[in-house]
């Protein structure tokens, strides 16, 4: 699958509104408007939250880690994992978002 992210020039903190404002193509889920990747923190952010991210398919999933991967690749953010699937292995708390 191919990413469909893509850089966009406002970085740091997002307000509601900001967020409102924001271009698709710069969130991980993009069709559900989750998890925006706007600088290298955001990225990071979205791994450690990618397995808690409810109402998704696999296919939103796969979709997602490829614009995570596009985006790390991007800030320069090391992500070790290779599937999503491996995003997660060990939670805290019990994930019915999977």
């Amino acid at each position: 699958m191919k990413s469909t992210w893509k850089p966009h020039e406002k970085h740091g903190g997002l307000s509601d509104k900001d967020k409102r404002e924001l271009p698709e193509s710069v969130f991980a889920f993009p069709d559900k408007r989750k998890e925006p990747m706007t600088d290298a923190s955001h990225v990071r952010n979205a791994v450690a939250r990618f397995d808690q991210v409810q109402g998704v398919t696999d296919k939103d999933r796969d979709l997602a880690f490829q614009n995570i991967l596009a985006a790390a690749e991007h800030y320069g953010v090391d992500v070790a994992e290779t599937n999503w699937r491996q995003l997660g292995k060990l939670p805290h708390t019990p994930n019915p978002a999977h």
